[in-house]
């Protein structure tokens, strides 16, 4: 390769969902691995090895979760009456049924939610920003509870709602302040968050399964979450294991993400306590054009030792949820028609709320970040946004992996909160479709891991061997090397050879051998069996995405289709939603680029429909 070339290999895989379009998955590069200290932490919180479970797998196998999941604790659901908690939550994930708003006059609630499989894992991710605000206004003994802001939020829900969540960021990140309820430095939130924190610890370690069976994993996490004029700045934090914090770094403490990063270097990953954590970005797609902005708390441009912090950092991003996709926006330069999945005509979180178009901006989706990406590497030595990807839903209601378009009842992301039963009894108890037209039931992430462990999921995740789906459990897989046998795909040990020959999704492909022209890749992907009552439904193709900087024309984006038999018929009716067509049980295909040119940064993703 020339000087100062780099290639990598992402991979995506493009699930169809159950109406209309199809979704996106994508794979990424890798990052460096942020350790931790040893010793600290007792027998039940210290980290696993891998090898406990008695599935383990050196090769890996796939397992599909959900990583952005909001309970009673999150200030915005308790306010719509969502009642259910982590532990219903986690329920939920294993396959229980739960109830959720609104209810009657009894506490019943009116409707209920089943999942129609049991997820691997969940991390769930309240706002930490107001868990000490949410307890102490609903706690009579709070010496809180009768001020102005607690007596709102108990008695006039919308209008706590928004002054509560004006404070993060509307005058302003760097004039951030703790509710006044608060008291004096946010004392009273601050001390009564202590506790919600170790309830959330409990009901993870509660649900995590230590047995050699390894059925289920959860981890500890929560969302960092500014909002500057109703921009999404959002960050999920996943930490390693149950050695955490005694606090979560939270907005009002930490209202930039070099505060957050900060935070969570100094209170875990350095702390010499086997502390370790990870952030990673969603909904880019409504941050009015900031979310990969070259600035700086400061105002500065980036430098080496800030992409270097956000690289390590944040290793993957949530591409698709409950909110829409960040891939790629309808009408860039390159033409492809599945950016108009689940594209949302909105471009910051206030619009979406009250349902008022405003435009995209193509600089907050995801495939526009990868471009600037490899052109900050060229500047300043690092690639600040080589995201590997996934996917979650977002949901509101402690509804994890509630992606079933057949039972949808809306996860009270945006739009009415449905927090009180109909006056009279013979209505319906809520619309047919309870959140703003535009927003879906979200997604799933998938994580290739030798076992369902933290220990493996937290490393998968930190090389980036992961994908994110729009609901359907597609197994999608992407290999790049230099070599890669013509049989590749009917060889029994293609894994094998696509580790021992280059590298899995989420990798740097190594310095290109002497005489040889082009990268090699095979992806492979089995459609989603689903159930008995709704079966899953075959694939109609892989297409690769790649992008390069060309020297003189700057960021290009090619799609490549990669089976020729993809205009077989293998389409979706978009007035009945019923699937047409043969379509493929299986896919998987070996390519070559047809247009490497060795002195260009590229990258690849896959991409299943």
């Amino acid at each position: 390769m020339g000087s100062g070339a780099q290639v990598i290999l992402m991979s995506s895989s493009t699930l169809k969902r159950w109406r209309s379009w199809p979704a996106l998955v994508l794979i990424v590069l890798p990052a460096a691995v942020a350790g931790c200290g040893g010793g600290g932490g007792s027998d039940q919180f210290k980290p696993e090895k891998l090898g406990r479970c008695e599935d383990f797998d050196p090769l890996r196998q796939a397992f599909f979760g959900d990583t952005h999941i909001h309970t009673d604790l999150s200030l915005d659901a308790n306010l719509q009456a969502t009642r259910t908690s982590s532990v219903d939550a986690y329920r939920f994930a294993k396959g229980e049924e739960i109830g959720v708003q609104p209810y009657d006059s009894d506490g019943d609630p009116l409707r209920t939610l089943k999942i129609d499989r049991p997820l691997d894992f969940v991390a769930l991710s309240d706002h930490a920003s107001f868990l000490g605000t949410v307890s102490v206004c609903q706690d009579p003994s709070s010496e809180a509870f009768e001020a102005r802001q607690c007596v709102a939020y108990r008695e006039d829900p919308p209008s706590a709602f928004f002054e509560l969540n004006a404070l993060l960021g509307l005058a302003g990140q760097e004039n951030a302040s703790y509710p006044e309820l608060c008291g004096a430095n946010g004392r009273i939130c601050k001390e009564a968050s202590v506790d919600v924190w170790a309830e959330v610890q409990d009901a993870a370690e509660g649900a995590y399964d230590r047995s050699s069976r390894c059925e289920f994993t959860s981890f500890v996490g929560y969302e960092w979450t500014p909002n500057p004029d109703a921009a999404n700045l959002h960050r999920n934090v996943l930490f390693r294991n149950g050695i955490v914090p005694d606090r979560p770094v939270a907005f009002f403490d930490a209202p930039f993400v070099e505060d957050l990063w900060a935070g969570l270097r100094s209170e875990c990953i350095d702390a010499d306590t086997d502390c370790d954590a990870l952030t990673f970005p969603h909904n880019s797609n409504v941050a009015l054009g900031r979310f990969f902005m070259n600035k700086q708390k400061d105002q500065s441009p980036f430098d080496a030792a800030y992409v270097q912090e956000r690289a390590e950092m944040e290793p993957i991003i949530e591409i698709f949820q409950h909110k829409g996709a960040s891939e790629c926006l309808p009408g860039q330069s390159t033409p492809d028609e599945f950016c108009g999945f689940e594209a949302m005509p909105f471009n910051n979180l206030a619009s979406t709320n009250l349902c008022l178009v405003s435009e995209p901006i193509p600089a907050d989706f995801v495939r526009s970040a990868y471009g600037d990406g490899m052109e900050f590497e060229q500047a300043l030595g690092t690639n600040p946004f080589k995201h590997g990807i996934i996917a979650s839903t977002d949901t509101h209601i402690a509804a994890p992996g509630a992606v079933m378009e057949y039972d949808f009842l809306g996860h009270g992301g945006a739009g009415q909160a449905n927090r009180d039963a109909p006056a009279d009894p013979g209505l319906p108890p809520v619309p047919a479709m309870p959140d703003i037209v535009y927003l879906n039931p979200g997604g799933l992430a998938g994580v290739w891991a030798e076992e369902n462990s933290r220990e493996a999921i937290f490393l998968a995740m930190r090389r980036k061997e992961t994908f994110g789906t729009s609901g359907p459990r597609i197994l999608v897989r992407f290999f790049g090397g230099w070599d890669y046998p013509a049989d590749v795909c009917a060889s029994g040990d293609a894994v094998a050879i696509g580790d021992d020959n280059g590298v899995p999704m989420g990798g740097d492909l190594p310095e290109r051998p002497a005489g040889v022209d082009a990268p090699v890749f095979f992806v492979s992907a089995l459609q989603d069996p689903g159930t008995e009552e709704e079966p899953g439904v075959p694939l109609q193709r892989i297409q690769i995405i790649k992008g390069w900087l060309d020297a003189v024309e700057g960021y290009q984006v090619e799609i490549y289709n990669l089976n020729d038999d993809f205009e077989n018929g293998a389409a979706v009716d978009l007035e009945s939603c019923e699937p047409q067509g043969e379509g493929h049980s299986s896919l998987c295909v070996r390519w070559e680029d047809p247009d490497f040119d060795p002195s260009e940064s590229a990258y690849y993703y896959a991409r299943v429909i």
